[in-house]
């Protein structure tokens, strides 16, 4: 009966000093890790670099090129802080790249607008993965927000150029 009696209280005190596990619901771990990585327009705007914007003969030499007008939506939305656009949308992000290029309008077709447009294809595919990566971390985002912007920059001011250098009318000693 002693041998009962005491095989009962080991049984219990086992089963009584089995270590309890939480399950994690991953859904909270996700929120969680989006809301610390989320940028907020304050956040973007402290950003320190050169914003160039597009001249009027740029404007008007652009006008027809809905791919860029489409660029641009996405950029005003980036500097919003709203960054969803680049939430697993892999194919209208190739997409529009690749029709970004392929129908760049004629008075700024260069090679150096094209190589603009490589940096800024490279830049837009690294904020979409990063993005889309449940390890970045704020800091991170915020510095491939920032090189997005800067090559949407560099972009104008290269489109801008090359019409400025276009419109000079120098005239050649004879």
């Amino acid at each position: 009966m002693n041998l009962k009696l005491i095989s009962l209280i080991c049984i219990f005190m086992m089963v009584s000093s089995c270590k309890k596990t939480e399950e994690n619901n991953p859904e909270e771990v996700n929120d969680t890790e989006i809301k610390s990585q989320g940028l907020s327009e304050s956040d973007i705007a402290k950003l320190d670099f050169a914003d160039f914007g597009l001249d009027e003969k740029t404007e008007r030499a652009i006008e027809n090129w809905q791919e860029y007008y489409q660029l641009q939506d996405i950029v005003n939305n980036v500097k919003k802080g709203d960054l969803i656009y680049f939430s697993n949308n892999e194919e209208a992000i190739k997409t529009l790249l690749t029709d970004l290029k392929k129908n760049i309008p004629a008075p700024v077709n260069t090679s150096a607008t094209l190589a603009r447009l490589q940096v800024l294809d490279t830049k837009v595919l690294k904020l979409e993965s990063l993005y889309n990566l449940s390890t970045t971390s704020k800091s991170e985002l915020n510095a491939t927000v920032k090189e997005f912007l800067v090559a949407v920059s560099n972009l104008n001011f290269q489109m801008n150029k090359k019409l400025e250098k276009d419109s000079r009318n120098i005239q050649k000693p004879q």
